[in-house]
């Protein structure tokens, strides 16, 4: 199936509205009934065990993925659409000793011009735009085997945010980032949202800056457990349950 384009049931706000979404890989079972509406400008963080199926639920959203139910995308006073989606992967591994820079991995995604050739002067400008959106623009000709996981996650980002989505998606984006990368890239994440208007959906297995940066929780376990507020699900026995802890905290 594909994005139903008729809008949904979510007032005068920008919504991507998830309804009854089930998903079966052979004869199992990964996804069943999940509901979720993100509006613009929300952060929602998508947790739950190994095995839950949230990668499952991205692929699906991204449209990678067969399933049954309704995804749809509505903007107030606009014709319904496919929404642009941004969509930022578990962070890549990549050679220390590749000589790719940034700017070539930028230029080889948003280029036909060979990156060996290269870049135009109008392609290291947009480069250098879409790197200040993520304040990395002294990135730029930094090799990107050499990048922390902080600093990849910006490259990423930035990449994702070419052209401006409705809709951000992050694949565990604090894996493999230190405790102070972690809090900068939170809060350029915070910032992005508000900036851009646009709804931010995540998956992390790091739950102690939620209660700070999340809008809503959801606990995924093949179908949703709990969803609400931060306070609410990490504090919540469906979460106890499912990670043996409680409040985010072991």
């Amino acid at each position: 199936m594909r994005f139903s384009l008729h809008g949904g049931p979510c007032g005068h706000s920008c919504c991507l509205r998830v309804e009854n979404v089930s998903v079966t890989i052979g004869s199992d079972p990964i996804l069943q009934n999940i509901n979720l509406h993100v509006h613009c400008g929300e952060m929602v963080a998508l947790i739950g065990p190994n095995g839950a199926g949230k990668s499952t639920f991205l692929k699906t959203i991204l449209g990678q993925q067969e399933y049954d139910g309704i995804i749809a995308f509505s903007e107030p006073g606009k014709r319904s659409k496919k929404p642009r989606i941004g969509y930022v992967p578990q962070s890549p591994a990549f050679d220390p000793s590749d000589p790719l820079s940034v700017a070539d991995l930028f230029a080889c995604c948003m280029s036909r011009r060979p990156a060996f050739l290269g870049l135009s002067g109008s392609m290291r400008e947009l480069v250098a735009e879409c790197l200040e959106r993520v304040h990395g623009e002294d990135l730029i000709d930094k090799r990107v085997g050499t990048l922390s996981g902080g600093e990849l996650q910006r490259v990423l980002l930035a990449l994702a945010l070419e052209p401006l989505p409705n809709i951000l998606i992050l694949d565990e984006p604090l894996s493999g980032v230190d405790i102070e990368g972690m809090e900068n890239l939170m809060d350029m994440l915070d910032e992005i949202r508000k900036t851009y208007d646009l709804s931010i959906l995540m998956t992390t297995h790091d739950f102690s800056m939620l209660d700070r940066y999340a809008d809503q929780v959801v606990l995924i376990d093949r179908q949703v457990l709990i969803s609400g507020k931060p306070e609410t699900v990490l504090n919540s026995p469906e979460f106890s349950q499912a990670f043996h802890m409680k409040g985010g905290r072991a």
